[in-house]
């Protein structure tokens, strides 16, 4: 037995990483109830999917504004606790919802809970992401994600087909209380995870520096991290425009099923369950896609697959009367190949950026990309109800096929990005 053997042992028998990979998959299956009953709940009230646009925006726009200063928080304060408020504080704001419901629709407090809800779930999902490379080897961190995506997925795939049946059967309020529950138990559960300590902050050019005072700074240490990085420059700007282009996509399935289609809220469920196989597949493929293809091939490839089912949605909304199924199994092959892509990009971030710095690396990288993500579930929502569906998927879908080609040029295409240093030419790597 050597020293190194603990990290060879399989993840599911390291304590701490077991227990965060349950809670955190409650918590997922908790937050696809309102995946589902939130854009329902709009829906029924309002009949617009204007609303539902305006919604999403909104809460998008607060989450970017909460990812400018997560990054500092997160590598200030000690992860564990800061996840375990975050759960604690959701917990709460998700509450409210199906408790003032009891006595009046306020429409208005969804304008209240979801932009809180979704800064303090960025807040979360910065120190998620960070705290990851916290819990398993640095050789082990795609694994890991596989693991946990795949384990969302599942979650994913119960999640949406009871919530649509629950709120069929007592509205989608009740399933709003759902999730709400599964981040109060998400927060005890957390209380029962150790993660590894961090060391001292390194500088921009690695040397360590004491902790001053958060400034403007401290606060662009990320933007500046991912400026230097060849690979995840590009990847930032191409996934800000493939951000703007479907954003509001989930939306556009809910609308077209319950109102192109006449869908039920049931079938909805459904549709959206099937979709997370996807997530599955994508889980259990990556790693081995990712040793075997390379970076390059598996984040292009995945995306041009993803592109190609929007458009395929169109293409088949052109033919109504249309058939659920062809929805769930187009959708099914956009949130694959999205979900590969996010695995790898995501365990690129983690492999070349220094822990003290993930936080803020990882807050730069959403907050930029995702920018430009309310803007666009606006204009599509509005699109799609002034000249359908349809013609929407289609203008998303060829757009996304041409960003994914220009990524062709850029060092995305790299086999193996993660070898290469921060100031070191890309090109130079093998």
């Amino acid at each position: 037995m050597t020293a190194a053997d603990p990290d060879d042992r399989p993840l599911w028998r390291d304590h701490n990483f077991t227990i965060f990979w349950v809670v955190q998959t409650l918590s997922v299956g908790g937050a696809s109830f309102s995946y589902v009953a939130i854009p329902l709940l709009v829906l029924d009230a309002t009949g617009s999917v204007t609303q539902m646009g305006l919604l999403t925006g909104v809460a998008g726009a607060a989450a970017i504004v909460a990812g400018i200063g997560a990054g500092v928080l997160v590598d200030r304060v000690d992860r564990r606790t800061l996840l375990i408020w975050c759960d604690a504080v959701r917990a709460l704001l998700y509450a409210l919802i199906p408790l003032v419901w009891l006595f009046s629709p306020q429409l208005w407090l969804l304008y209240v809970v979801m932009p809180l809800g979704s800064a303090v779930a960025m807040v979360f999902q910065v120190g998620y992401a960070s705290a990851v490379p916290n819990l398993v080897p640095a050789s082990r961190i795609t694994e890991a994600n596989g693991r946990l995506f795949a384990s969302y997925a599942a979650a994913g795939v119960v999640g949406p087909m009871l919530a649509g049946g629950l709120s069929a059967l007592l509205g989608p309020t009740a399933a709003i209380g759902v999730d709400a529950a599964t981040f109060a138990v998400n927060a005890l559960g957390l209380c029962l995870v150790r993660f590894r300590r961090a060391g001292p902050t390194p500088d921009e050019g690695g040397s360590t520096r004491t902790r001053s005072r958060p400034g403007w700074d401290d606060l662009l240490v990320g933007a500046r991290f991912l400026r230097r990085q060849p690979v995840l420059r590009a990847l930032t700007g191409r996934l800000a425009l493939l951000t703007f282009l479907t954003f509001g996509l989930t939306d556009l399935y809910i609308y077209h099923l319950k109102h192109d289609l006449a869908r039920s809220d049931r079938t909805v469920g459904y549709v959206l369950a099937v979709a997370a196989l996807g997530t599955i597949a994508a889980a259990l493929l990556v790693a081995p896609a990712r040793r075997r293809l390379g970076f390059g091939v598996c984040w292009i490839g995945s995306y041009t697959l993803a592109a190609l089912g929007i458009v395929g949605l169109g293409a088949a909304a052109l033919g109504l009367p249309g058939d659920a199924r062809t929805v769930a199994a187009l959708v099914t092959v956009v949130v694959f190949g999205t979900s590969v892509a996010g695995i790898c990009s995501m365990s690129l971030r983690q492999e070349v950026t220094p822990d003290p710095l993930l936080g803020r690396v990882t807050s730069a990288f959403w907050t930029i990309h995702t920018a430009p993500g309310p803007l666009g579930a606006a204009l599509l929502t509005v699109a799609a109800a002034r000249w359908g569906t349809a013609w929407v998927f289609l203008l998303a879908g060829g757009a996304s096929l041409a960003v994914v080609a220009s990524a062709l040029r850029t060092p995305i295409r790299r086999t193996r990005p993660e070898r290469a240093r921060v100031d070191e030419p890309l090109a130079a790597t093998p």
